[in-house]
């Protein structure tokens, strides 16, 4: 019997992409009523294991010319569980369950917030023949792996710390959760780092990034580097979206008293 190594390539991405699915569920599982410090941990750290699979299966798709809207669809599937139930389920359980219905809603907003996340994601990537678009420099609200990703790096950071004695820290929390949520289901454009050209401002945004996050670094603790670069992910932009909406309400503002000249 002959294997066609061709047809078989498909799999390669979709298997990486249910790698990402297992860490999410098994970080699920971690996340119990009787779960302690260690399990709110090793949960964390199954979510970044599941981060490092998401960005590796698009990237063997492209590389192995194996894209499909099979691997489109799946690989949101599979995000709602890893950066979407998981990071819900674990915020929940280590800091917001403490506050009860409030807690709840948050992190069902946060579910719920990146699953319309996804579904737009998924509309707006699509082509007409139904195959995936080349990925852009921009995309609309902030991406689901980024909102977990800052959760988990809050759970890392307090892993290392004495954060979690501090009285504030559930409402701190709560508050992230709930930026996070709104991001994503914002028409902020950040970047997608797939299309990245250089330019001034992205040269800037960048330095800015890399020096900041040395700093905290050195300064405190790696862990909380890890907070900062993901949060300096969404200040860059939110910061760009100041800045071109600034810039459009300028030419618009530019724009009005010309016309007005001409008509008079």
């Amino acid at each position: 019997m002959r294997v066609n190594l061709r047809k078989s390539l498909f799999l390669l991405p979709n298997l990486i992409t249910l790698s990402s699915v297992f860490c999410g569920f098994y970080a699920i599982l971690l996340c119990g009523t009787g779960s302690d410090e260690q399990d709110f941990y090793r949960a964390a750290l199954l979510i970044v294991y599941a981060m490092f699979f998401d960005t590796i299966d698009g990237r063997v798709a492209r590389l192995t010319k194996t894209q499909s809207a099979l691997g489109v669809q799946l690989d949101s599937l599979a995000d709602v569980i890893s950066f979407g139930v998981a990071p819900a389920a674990l915020v929940y359980r280590w800091s917001l369950s403490g506050l009860g219905p409030v807690g709840v809603f948050a992190c069902f907003a946060f579910v719920s917030a990146g699953v319309i996340r996804l579904a737009r994601f998924n509309v707006l990537t699509m082509g007409e023949s139904g195959a995936p678009k080349k990925p852009g420099k921009y995309i609309i609200g902030l991406p689901i792996p980024g909102a977990a990703g800052i959760v988990v790096s809050l759970v890392v950071a307090n892993h290392s710390s004495v954060t979690a004695h501090i009285p504030q820290l559930k409402l701190v929390v709560l508050t992230v959760v709930l930026m996070l949520s709104a991001c994503m289901v914002s028409t902020i454009r950040f970047r997608s780092f797939k299309d990245l050209r250089l330019s001034l401002r992205t040269v800037l945004f960048v330095l800015f990034a890399v020096a900041s996050t040395t700093f905290i670094a050195l300064r405190f603790k790696p862990a909380f580097a890890l907070v900062w670069l993901l949060t300096s992910y969404v200040v860059i932009g939110l910061a760009e979206a100041v800045i071109s909406l600034s810039a459009r309400t300028l030419r618009r503002g530019r724009r009005e008293p010309e016309t007005e000249h001409s008509q008079g």
